[in-house]
């Protein structure tokens, strides 16, 4: 046992407070440390992982730690008895620094999980219900994350599915963006399915390899590859209303079309996967090579090349500090700056004490988990949500998201001393929250201060063969155009026609205004689901995976609401529809995204905010649990 007592002190180094304290209560089954002199106080912009604790409680508890462990892993590996429901409610407010409405704590008991159950996990055990799923064909587009979800969901509950995949493999947004410096920003034990949990995540927030590699071992764990057909492309749905079932026409890796047949689609096409090119007078005139950074020329050697940025939204805030020293000149052409989230460990790999604990202290990466969904569901909420009777500056929405706006800048202002004029160019001119906001760990401003990066903020005026001539008719002469530009996010299910009753198709019937209801399902489209469809995106709450375990569950919900009820499809009344939909426009008007003063990908052509969820993430979760039979026509 010797030999584990430096691992144990390493681990306790590097280890998450708080959820070392919950997991103290599982090992020894004594609630006691939960004191109020030892409750965790958190600062916005402070390290939670100690707590706010003081040192001298920090050494006390990694004292009692220490005792605890040695003497658990010298045991026999047994537990005393689980806390009560009483105990781990408590628990759920001591680790978050507060307390937990009441509201949340269904959604948190589920995501939290001690008892290791999964409760999305769909349950068609009765001879009536295995009947009806082996009935049932579901044709799936897409095999991204949510797809992959959906298959795993669907073949739990027995039900026969087959996905589409246009790739040559899985992974979605995680197989095509390959740029440098690629990542994602929600921290890496907090981005996976939550009845998948990976405990040897090698960083916090995890490169584009390594998201691949894990939904491609999920797709293999679950068996789901014979049930992909890749290099496949879908190009029309049409609702057969006679048979009442889908007609979906795919273009095989062969060239050959064929049609397939099914009881319902579920689209997992995502929103962000079709590059958006600006559309600037003489683009296609430019001599040298030029590429949307989610189609990224790798054949393409940037070293020692002039090279021109244009964008300086998520995409280009990852790859401009990667590509940057290698370049001879880089410039970076910003139309509006992002607002920058303080985020230390952006880059930072999980310490081998970190990982040791995860994969040894009892619950301890549960409590991990759980501190870090809290963190990002609703705490940030009621800081971009505006204040109808605010009379300041229009760069806020309220005092709360005017007094955050200003803690922000004086994080990132430190950045900028010694480099006149920066400060002003990187602070964002529209309310915290009005836009996509990113992950800061410094990278960004020092590639900015570099002698080879300029930041150019006046406007674009044309693209000549030899670069980019702005507004004050200066060219910037470069070797490569890098598009970090965006999606075209608002253009839901654009890659293919969708013809419902009647023969309606449905852009047609959006019109530019795409909606459904709960972002899932439409009038006069009986049967056809969308996963991270219209108003389903979150901006400051949460993860989009528990997004789409809230939609897959909900969409399993539905087809066994037709299996029980013997109806053979459904689709949302237009007055149930339209009263939503009125509800989310109504509450998005009172968000950062949706002041008027601001514009982003957030807001489709008509000025509607069509992406984002206005709600609390648990309103979501709630309304997502079980289809409401009131709610739809079934036939």
């Amino acid at each position: 046992m010797a030999k584990d007592i430096p691992i144990i002190d390493e681990a306790l180094a590097d280890a998450h407070l708080p959820a070392l304290m919950m997991s103290l209560v599982h090992i020894t089954g004594d609630a006691s440390l939960l004191s109020d002199d030892m409750k965790p106080a958190y600062d916005f912009f402070a390290e939670g992982r100690l707590g706010g604790l003081s040192p001298e409680k920090q050494a006390h508890l990694r004292s009692v730690a220490k005792a605890a462990l040695t003497a658990y892993l010298a045991g026999d590996g047994k537990l005393p008895p689980p806390p009560s429901p009483q105990t781990l409610r408590r628990m759920m407010d001591f680790i978050v620094g507060g307390e937990v409405p009441e509201r949340y704590a269904g959604m948190l008991m589920e995501e939290l999980a001690v008892d290791g159950v999964d409760q999305k996990k769909p349950h068609w055990e009765s001879p009536e219900l295995k009947a009806a799923a082996s009935k049932l064909k579901v044709l799936i587009i897409g095999a991204g994350m949510s797809g992959l979800l959906a298959g795993i969901r669907l073949q739990q509950a027995g039900v026969g599915f087959t996905i589409i995949e246009k790739n040559a493999d899985v992974g979605g947004t995680w197989l095509e963006n390959t740029y440098p410096g690629c990542r994602v920003d929600n921290p890496s034990h907090l981005y996976g399915y939550s009845f998948e949990p990976n405990h040897e995540w090698p960083m916090h927030f995890s490169t584009q390899p390594v998201l691949r590699d894990y939904f491609k071992g999920c797709a293999d764990k679950y068996g789901l590859r014979p049930h992909i057909r890749f290099n496949t492309q879908v190009l029309e749905a049409r609702f057969d209303e006679a048979a009442k079932a889908w007609r979906v026409k795919v273009r095989r890796e062969d060239g050959a079309e064929e049609t397939l047949v099914a009881s319902a689609v579920i689209s997992a096409v995502g929103q962000l996967n079709q590059p958006h090119l600006p559309d600037i007078p003489g683009r296609d005139s430019f001599a040298g090579e030029a590429f949307h950074s989610a189609r990224w020329r790798h054949d393409v050697d940037l070293a020692g090349k002039r090279v021109a940025c244009i964008g300086t939204g998520a995409s280009a805030f990852q790859f401009v500090p990667e590509i940057a020293p290698t370049v001879a000149h880089l410039d970076v052409f910003q139309r509006t700056p992002p607002w920058l989230g303080p985020t230390p460990d952006y880059h930072d790999r999980v310490t081998p004490g970190e990982a040791w604990l995860l994969e040894h202290a009892p619950y301890y990466e549960k409590w991990y988990r759980f501190w870090l969904f809290w963190m990002l569901t609703d705490g940030l909420y009621e800081g971009v949500k505006g204040d109808p009777d605010y009379k300041g500056d229009p760069t806020a929405v309220s005092d709360a998201n005017a007094m955050m706006r200003q803690m922000l800048i004086e994080a990132i202002r430190p950045q900028t001393e010694g480099a006149p004029g920066l400060l002003e160019k990187v602070i964002p001119n529209y309310p915290l929250g009005g836009k996509r906001s990113v992950r800061d760990n410094g990278v960004w401003i020092a590639a900015l201060r570099r002698s080879n990066v300029e930041l150019v903020t006046e406007p674009i005026k044309e693209i000549t063969p030899k670069g980019i001539v702005t507004a004050d008719g200066v060219l910037h002469e470069v070797d490569v155009i890098v598009y970090g530009t965006g999606f075209t996010a608002s253009d839901f299910l654009k890659t293919f026609k969708v013809y419902g009753r009647g023969g309606v198709e449905l852009h047609d019937q959006w019109a530019g205004d795409a909606r459904a209801y709960l972002g899932m399902t439409i009038p006069n489209f009986p049967n056809l689901f969308v996963i991270y469809g219209p108003n389903t995106n979150i901006v400051v709450n949460g993860s989009i995976i528990f997004f789409s375990e809230c939609s897959v569950r909900y969409i399993v919900g539905a087809l066994q609401m037709l299996a029980e009820t013997g109806h053979q499809t459904l689709e949302p009344k237009k007055d149930v529809h339209d009263a939503f939909n009125a509800k989310v426009d109504e509450a998005n008007r009172w968000m950062a995204w949706g002041a008027p003063q601001v514009t982003s990908w957030y807001k489709n052509a008509k000025g509607r905010v069509s992406q984002n969820w206005p709600f609390p993430l648990v309103d979501y979760w709630t309304a997502t649990l079980k289809p409401n039979p009131d709610d739809f026509v079934l036939n």
